[in-house]
């Protein structure tokens, strides 16, 4: 008769209850809630990484993937900042304080942020894609002697539609060696900002490529945009880097929603370099 044991392993698809304890409205239509996990340590060991997502769930109606918007230097507590635009995230939307969701995780690959240190970093987001960014600026700005100049480019249609406006307004520029350049897409009543596109107005303030790893986050048409006038600014395609978010599903390449060529999104991203991209094939 075996006396062998068996050996309880954890699932990488187990979720684990959180509370949320606090939710902050961004926009109309963007919320950013504050969560902590109900069983003690659970936290302490996820080890999530500027960059990396998150399966979000509520049980009878569906899960997604959700980025971290939280840096890992900020204890005790993780943020997800998420769009209303569908069944699961219209019930998400109704949660309040004191209500719980299921989370998974953190899955996917990490901004290279040891790989960055010592460099300028030129971040550039449109609308809600300053979401997954923002980990890592405050990441870099909570080890701000390990980084050179950063900064910020940041825009939207318009400024009811701004992300984060004490972060961008308030915060991040008066962090040393910080500067934040904020756009809306036309012009507004009372708006004294530049005005223009993301990709234009990074053309516009003719960032230096020397030392300085870029990385945009945004719609598709943007991304396509930054990238372009990234390259006819000099920067190498090692120093840019970008996510690629689609079709995530399971978090561990098993289910094949996010498979690109030989890559799974979900394992081998969502974090690349340009370098990275160009070897992929067309359908991207």
């Amino acid at each position: 008769m075996c006396d062998c044991k068996t050996r309880e392993v954890a699932s990488p698809l187990l979720p684990h209850i959180a509370t949320i304890n606090k939710v902050i409205d961004e926009t109309s239509n963007i919320k950013t809630f504050q969560v902590a996990f109900d069983e003690p340590g659970v936290l302490e060991n996820f080890g999530n990484m500027p960059g990396q997502c998150c399966m979000l769930s509520i049980l009878g109606v569906g899960e997604s993937m959700i980025s971290i918007t939280s840096s890992p230097t900020r204890k005790g507590m993780l943020e997800f900042s998420i769009v209303k635009v569908g069944r699961l995230t219209d019930a998400i939307h109704e949660l309040g304080e004191g209500d719980k969701m299921a989370i998974r995780g953190p899955y996917g690959n990490n901004f290279p942020y040891e790989m960055m240190k010592g460099k300028n970093l030129l971040i550039i987001a449109g609308g809600i894609g300053l979401a997954p960014v923002r980990s890592l600026i405050d990441y870099a700005l909570d080890n701000r002697d390990d980084y050179g100049r950063v900064d910020i480019v940041y825009g939207a249609r318009s400024t009811d539609l701004l992300c984060f406006k004490y972060d961008v307004f308030d915060k991040w520029p008066k962090v040393k060696d910080t500067h934040v350049h904020v756009t809306i897409d036309r012009e507004e009543e009372n708006w004294n900002g530049h005005v223009g596109f993301v990709p234009s107005y990074v053309e516009e303030l003719a960032f230096s490529a020397e030392n300085t790893i870029a990385v945009t986050c945004g719609p598709p048409i943007m991304i396509k945009f930054v990238l372009q006038a990234l390259e006819k600014m000099g920067f190498k395609d090692e120093d840019i880097i970008t996510t690629l978010e689609m079709n995530m599903r399971c978090g561990i390449g098993k289910c094949g929603r996010c498979n690109i060529g030989e890559k799974y999104i979900c394992v081998d991203g969502p974090v690349f370099n340009l370098s990275q991209i160009k070897k992929l094939p067309p359908e991207f």
